[in-house]
């Protein structure tokens, strides 16, 4: 049986400005992708989630495969994807992952999954699989994996560390405040506790997190989780607007404006953090291979800065002799 997370209905939603309106998807190569996806029987979050930036992203020839099925155990009021008893786990999707991206001839993929709380590793081991076989088919190709929390899992995080992923990503999606009504399932806290396991078993994996805006949290409450995610070294903050995919998910409280994001972005890199993705329709993965060589540029130029500077406090200064 498959559920959906309802909210009571409450005042009119705010009309959609402008600014967060997209064309619908109807290029060719939209459709080579879609066509792709459907043959090797792979499910995208671009499709459950209702991105609005699949058209552009389709047209790219850039999927972000989900899987561990299309039915989650968790029922959180921001996401479309369907609640119920999970599918069975498949042992050849880990190959059929691989030949897709091989045929898109990605340079940089994205890989999540629904939450799967009904396995003992809560999916862990078909991360592990799926970045094996694309090793495999594509060594050239970059992976980042954006996981479920693994909460009570023990063992699941070091085994996804381990298989060695460029980047791991876990969203903290919202505020601590406002995680009994828009998370319930999760723990803000333990979320964090992941990224900063994350940083401390492979501190060259890069690490990213996202929040959406627009669901009633305050200015202040989005800086303090800033800082909670530098407390765990995060280098990658992604921050979007939240989009309400039906009538009986979470309402949107406001439509936060472009200027605003910029003022988030600022903040942001002025605590630290290596790269900033912060506008109405920023997602997850949205230009995620083109960040990906942002970051890694970013990271190699901090060193850099930082080599020169240890080298320069380590000689004399004229006036010192």
């Amino acid at each position: 049986m498959i559920t959906i997370h309802r909210i009571e209905h409450g005042p009119p939603p705010p009309r959609k400005p402008k600014w967060i309106r997209v064309k619908a998807p109807t290029s060719q190569e939209y459709r080579a992708t879609r066509d792709l996806m459907r043959r090797l029987k792979l499910n995208t979050v671009c499709e459950e989630a209702a991105c609005p930036n699949i058209g552009e992203c389709w047209s790219n020839k850039h999927a972000t495969v989900m899987i561990l099925g299309s039915v989650c155990t968790r029922a959180c009021a921001f996401c479309n994807v369907a609640t119920g008893r999970p599918d069975l786990l498949d042992p050849h999707e880990p190959d059929r992952v691989a030949l897709a991206i091989s045929a898109l001839g990605l340079a940089h993929v994205v890989i999540t999954s629904v939450d799967r709380d009904d396995l003992d590793d809560g999916g862990a081991g078909q991360f592990v699989r799926v970045i094996q076989c694309i090793r495999e088919t594509s060594p050239d190709t970059t992976i980042e994996i954006l996981t479920p929390d693994f909460l009570r899992k023990e063992g699941a995080i070091e085994a996804a560390v381990e298989a060695g992923p460029d980047i791991y990503n876990h969203n903290l999606e919202t505020v601590p405040r406002l995680y009994a009504a828009i998370r319930p399932g999760a723990r803000y806290y333990h979320s964090l506790r992941l990224l900063d396991q994350v940083k401390r078993l492979d501190p060259a994996i890069f690490t990213k997190s996202g929040i959406m805006v627009g669901l009633g949290e305050t200015r202040e409450e989005v800086y303090q989780v800033m800082d909670d995610l530098r407390a765990a070294e995060v280098d990658f903050l992604t921050i979007g607007q939240y989009l309400r995919p039906t009538p009986h998910h979470a309402p949107i409280d406001r439509f936060v404006t472009p200027e605003e994001f910029e003022s988030y972005a600022a903040m942001a890199r002025g605590k630290g953090f290596l790269m900033v993705s912060a506008s109405p329709l920023t997602r997850s993965s949205y230009h995620a291979g083109e960040d990906f060589e942002k970051l890694r540029a970013a990271r190699a130029a901090k060193l850099a800065a930082e080599a020169s500077g240890s080298s320069s406090s380590g000689r004399l200064s004229p006036a010192s002799v």
